[in-house]
């Protein structure tokens, strides 16, 4: 008697009667193999050349654009992502694919003197091999498409395991990728624990997205087999208005980065530091600002606060808050869907998980802070430090806090989320592990150095 693998079933959380696929995982066996054809379709593919794999890239990018609409449709109907957003998502995970299509004319040595005698050194960055990306459901094509672009980019092959979640998202991806693409270049592998576990364990090079207990596990298994890993992880991220902010601009920051996506994302605040005479208008500002964001069906162009992700998830959050003092919201809401309003909450105490632990919902607590000394410390004084936003209109009382801040992306006057891909992007703490991700840092990342002495091979005259 074999046994039955697991099913994996994807549901749209708006209306979770809606079952968009079900399909087998494929077990460990089937991913390890998965990894050796990609391993041995990665030689040809970096011997195509820098013009070849600069077009395919750029024949994706195009691509992606052309199927903007059901792309986007997608998005919302699998992840319950507000369509705006899943439509600035489809445009950004285009734009990442031809960003990095430059990438293959880019130089990968140096050239240098010897010390002494004739020849020269060199230096040159040479792909791994075949990279494993494993990646969340909040950001099912961009995520994906900023690991896979830039190590396809430099010549290796890649093997994407995306979260349950977000499945048929990615197939749907791969599907336009592989059309530009040789055989095995880029392959999805549907799957769980088992799958990510198999993928960790054969390929050659490793970046994961997700939470932090796992990914954890992940740079440790990677560590012991001696292979490159990046992981970013999980965010308790803090925003910091100064009494001269301009309080309704950043209230509006605030409410978006808070309450976005239904605050599904790793760069959401959570925590809301008003210092000094800013905590009142804030106090009030903000309320008013999360009782005017659009909360409803993710289909509806106006709406910023979806469903979240599934039941659980949706549970979690109105257990989190429960007991605490909600300036508003605090409930989950009526309908199919699995929806909780956007929630902020005062008179937190120290020890509360919401101080401690990423919710993953929108709900943020609001504290006081003296000064801004005292408001970097509170920022500070948790495990995480992915990204702080800081509102004031002194930027010399900004800037002498600034490099205080244990986070590894600060954003001035804007909201805590957002991502610039051409840019490095990571944390520190428990929020990142391993090199940063996007921009060049990427093509860094998933290539290894190599040092080349060259001497005459014979006598010199």
């Amino acid at each position: 008697m074999t046994d039955t693998l697991p099913v994996l079933t994807s549901r749209n959380p708006a209306d979770p009667a809606d079952v968009l696929l079900q399909v087998p995982s494929p077990g460990a066996f089937a991913a390890v193999d998965t990894v050796e054809r990609a391993r041995a379709a990665q030689p040809g593919w970096l011997r195509a050349g820098a013009a070849a794999r600069s077009a395919a890239l750029n024949a994706v990018a195009a691509a992606v654009e052309a199927a903007a609409g059901e792309l986007a449709d997608l998005v919302v109907r699998e992840v319950g992502k507000p369509l705006a957003e899943a439509r600035a998502e489809v445009a950004r995970t285009a734009a990442i694919w031809r960003y990095y299509a430059q990438a293959p004319f880019e130089h990968t040595g140096a050239v240098h003197e010897t010390a002494a005698g004739e020849g020269l050194l060199l230096t040159r960055r040479r792909p791994h091999g075949v990279a494993g990306l494993i990646t969340p459901w909040n950001f099912p094509l961009a995520i994906p498409t900023w690991k896979a672009a830039p190590a396809l980019a430099v010549g290796n092959t890649a093997v994407l395991k995306p979260a349950p979640e977000a499945t048929a998202c990615a197939l749907r991806l791969a599907e336009i990728v592989r059309h530009h693409l040789p055989e095995a270049v880029f392959t999805v592998l549907p799957g769980g624990a088992t799958e990510g576990n198999a993928l960790v364990s054969a390929v050659d090079v490793v970046s994961f997205t997700g939470s932090t207990p796992v990914g954890q596990a992940v740079a440790r298994a990677a560590t012991a087999r001696g292979i490159p890993a990046q992981a970013e992880m999980g965010g308790l991220n803090a925003a910091l208005v100064l009494p001269d902010a301009d309080i309704e601009q950043a209230a509006g920051h605030i409410a978006a980065a808070l309450a976005g996506y239904a605050g599904q994302k790793c760069t959401a605040t959570s925590r809301v530091i008003a210092v000094g005479a800013a905590l009142e208008p804030l106090r009030e500002a903000l309320s008013e600002a999360l009782k005017a964001l659009p909360v409803g069906d993710p289909k509806d162009p106006v709406t910023v606060c979806g469903p979240l992700i599934h039941e659980d998830a949706r549970d979690q959050v109105v257990d989190a808050v429960r007991g605490l003092s909600a300036l508003v919201g605090g409930t989950p809401l009526d309908g199919p869907g699995w929806y909780a309003a956007p929630t902020l909450v005062e008179k937190v105490s120290p020890g509360h998980r919401l101080l401690r632990e990423e919710v993953f919902g929108p709900v943020a607590s609001l504290l006081a802070a003296d000064d801004l000394a005292h408001a970097v410390r509170i920022a500070n004084s948790v495990p995480y430090g992915l990204v702080t936003s800081v509102h004031t209109a002194d930027l010399n009382t900004a800037l002498h806090g600034l490099d205080l801040l244990d986070t590894g992306m600060i954003r001035l006057n804007a909201p805590s989320t957002g991502v610039d891909f051409h840019l490095p992007f990571g944390g520190s703490k428990s929020s990142s592990h391993g090199p940063r991700e996007q921009g060049r840092a990427a093509l860094d990342f998933y290539t290894s150095s190599r040092t080349y002495t060259l001497a005459p091979a014979g006598p010199t005259s």
